[in-house]
């Protein structure tokens, strides 16, 4: 298909969400940019954190890893491991943190840090969220925007630098003023488009092969690509380990992120709220299996289409396309015309959600936690919004750094690289906030606590490096995020007292 067609789509696309943003952003205020008012309907709110957590990264990279056995982590149905560990992390969202936060009527979930600690753990929590969500938040961005450059754009002559500056200029226009109030809608959109793309390609090559769900999963199971559970103990993929790791990757990466809370408590009440994670995390289990279905599929139907396996490659035209550019190459390549054009449409509805609420998100942390624009009453409201603005614009330049970054390092399947990123930007938030919820200890809040935050990603490191030297071939995996809290948990043990000062928050259940 001409790429111009397809870029055509693109910008219809977008148009739509100008439209969307324009309807939902009249008569907006800090208050709706921040957390909609504390209005927004639970049932939109989760069916468009669908789109927000599986982003592009699910859409493009986990099919890749179904047929791809030259690693030692996901083989087969094997991330399906992972999906397991993040519905038990969801009931701990919905049942130990979301009743916190609701008790306390947060705006930036970091506010709890300051009522348990004080004033550097509160501006250390921030930090870090900052740090992981912008890492994150690329790595994403920087994995859709490539596909569209190597399938669309290079062909029109256009660079790669450009189509980053035009994307999130786009998400710069529909954010700028609406924020949250505004995103609850374009995420519901663009989540009913990327499910849309899933289930169309599913079917088409469900019917391609003529085969249903029952005799695909046979055909698969025959060649190894339905394997879910990893057994051996010394793999970083065993089964154990990544179970656990994605408990406690979706408690991080959810629960304690701004991004991803903000918009559970834009929600009315507690109730609603709660109701809306449990649905989001039934409905997200299923669409991964979805997604891992279609990953085996895409390998069988390369087979059948004058492709080469050699249990290292997946030769297509004298092409690896193993991993990430498996399910682009089939997808604009040797489908129909008119499941090309749901494909890129489901391809950008899977851009925007990973990157509009972090973008939005990382604003309304850096404007409450580290510049206090709430407890500014000395600043107006016309001055509020003034800063806001120059804060949103300012993270935009920064997501066009890093997606340049990670254009450089031009990783082959990019979901490998958030996981082990997550592990260390997001390990000092989950030692912060286990230990203020767990344990009654007081610390004297201070630089030192920074201090502890900073060192725990660095000896998690060296220790991943030398595991299997040091642990007697045991190599550390999806683990490395627990390994990080848990060494952040005992560097505030070890400064902190028995007494607890009255006023202090534990817990709200």
């Amino acid at each position: 298909m001409s790429p111009q067609v397809l870029f055509m789509f693109v910008l219809g696309y977008f148009a739509l969400l100008l439209g969307v943003a324009w309807f939902t952003s009249r008569n907006s205020n800090n208050d709706s940019f921040f957390i909609g008012n504390r209005n927004s309907n639970w049932m939109l709110v989760a069916f468009g954190m669908i789109g927000t957590s599986l982003s592009g990264v699910t859409f493009v990279s986990v099919p890749g890893t179904v047929g791809d056995f030259t690693g030692d982590v996901f083989k087969g149905f094997g991330y399906f491991q992972v999906v397991i560990g993040y519905f038990l992390g969801y009931i701990v969202i919905a049942f130990v943190l979301l009743p916190l936060y609701y008790k306390l009527k947060l705006t930036s979930i970091y506010n709890y840090l300051e009522h348990r600690f004080g004033f550097f753990s509160y501006k250390t929590g921030s930090l870090f969220f900052i740090l992981s969500r912008t890492i994150g938040a690329t790595a994403r961005l920087y994995l859709v925007i490539n596909v569209l450059q190597i399938f669309i754009l290079d062909r029109m002559g256009v660079s790669f630098t450009v189509t980053t500056s035009i994307i999130l200029l786009m998400i710069l226009l529909y954010t700028f003023e609406g924020g949250v109030k505004t995103i609850v809608y374009t995420d519901t959109l663009q989540t009913s488009f990327m499910l849309l793309g899933l289930i169309v390609c599913v079917v088409y090559i469900l019917t391609h092969l003529n085969l249903n769900v029952s005799t695909a999963l046979d055909t698969l199971s025959i060649k190894g690509y339905t394997d879910i559970f990893n057994m051996d103990p010394g793999s970083r993929g065993f089964f154990v380990k990544q179970i656990i790791g994605g408990a406690f990757i979706a408690i991080a990466m959810t629960g304690l992120d701004q991004e991803m809370m903000q918009k559970n408590i834009s929600v009315k009440n507690l109730k609603d709220s709660q109701k809306n994670m449990m649905t989001f995390s039934s409905v997200i289990v299923i669409v991964n299996f979805l997604f891992l279905l279609l990953g085996g599929l895409l390998y069988l139907y390369i087979l059948q289409n004058g492709g080469a396996y050699d249990g290292k490659q997946l030769l297509l035209n004298g092409t690896n396309v193993i991993g990430d550019d498996l399910f682009p190459t089939v997808a604009l390549q040797f489908l129909p015309q008119a499941i090309s054009i749901i494909f890129i449409i489901g391809l950008i509805s899977a851009l925007f959600p990973s990157a509009d609420g972090a973008l939005t998100a990382l604003t309304s942390s850096f404007c409450i936690d580290q510049l206090g624009l709430k407890r500014r009453n000395d600043w107006d409201e016309k001055k509020k919004k003034r800063i806001r603005l120059i804060v949103h614009f300012s993270f935009t330049i920064i997501f066009f750094i890093c997606i340049l970054v990670f254009k450089l390092i031009n990783n082959k399947s990019i979901i490998y690289v958030i996981l082990d990123l997550a592990g260390y930007t997001y390990g000092p938030l989950l030692g912060l906030f286990a230990f203020g919820i767990l344990s009654k200890r007081y610390i004297k809040d201070g630089i030192i606590v920074t201090v502890i935050c900073l060192l725990a990603p660095v000896l998690t490191y060296i220790l991943s490096k030398n595991s299997a030297y040091l642990l007697g071939g045991y190599q550390v995996g999806i683990e490395l995020l627990i390994i990080n809290g848990l060494l952040t948990f005992l560097g505030l043990w070890l400064i902190s007292k028995k007494e607890l000062p009255s006023n202090t928050v534990l817990r709200a259940v």
